[in-house]
């Protein structure tokens, strides 16, 4: 399949780039292109156009996240510590990758509606590990029983998604991963019993 070929994650990663640079609408394919080192038609071989770049490079970076962070919390029993390693983990891994923080906090905001659409179903899957978190605090009983998973998944993802906004529209001049402790407690301090 074309997705293990080191050109496409080549293409992706210049995407990221080109993107973070010069904002979705303004990053020519061209321009992706080279900074990829590689020959215009070399991105129709992997991809159908601009759109179907981005879309994929969410797939990718999306489903790589998903991987760390599942690999970060997998044999830790308290509900609560997997909070906080997502929470850490998330906000590692877009602080070691400004231009990626740039363009899935900002530019994937900007596109068309059917593009956000296509953006949030890949979203869910990152959705589906707060809310088994969630779950697993209330079965233990280290989270309030009477929490609504739904709401509580949308405010730990709206405060973690709104501290990486923050940060990059601040042009990271904090330390976004020292914020994961307070960003931890002030979330469970409404969850915990």
């Amino acid at each position: 399949m074309k997705r293990d070929k080191p050109k496409f994650k080549q293409i992706i990663d210049a995407a990221v780039i080109v993107i973070a640079e010069n904002g979705y609408h303004q990053a020519q394919v061209s321009k992706i292109a080279k900074q990829a080192g590689v020959a215009d038609g070399t991105i129709y071989l992997y991809f159908k156009n601009k759109e179907d770049i981005l879309i994929s490079l969410f797939q990718e970076k999306m489903g790589y996240f998903i991987e760390k962070i599942e690999e970060e919390i997998e044999g830790i029993s308290s509900p609560s510590e997997k909070l906080f390693l997502l929470i850490q983990k998330h906000f590692q891994m877009l602080a070691a990758d400004p231009h990626l923080a740039i363009v899935t906090q900002l530019e994937l905001r900007q596109s068309n509606k059917s593009l956000r659409l296509k953006i949030n179903e890949i979203l869910k899957g990152y959705l589906k590990v707060v809310d088994r978190i969630v779950q697993e605090g209330i079965d233990k009983g280290e989270f309030r029983s009477d929490l609504d998973v739904r709401l509580t998944r949308q405010m730990i993802f709206g405060t973690i998604d709104e501290m990486v906004t923050t940060w990059v529209m601040n042009e990271q001049k904090y330390d976004l991963v020292a914020l994961a402790k307070p960003v931890h407690q002030l979330l469970t301090k409404g969850c915990c019993v």
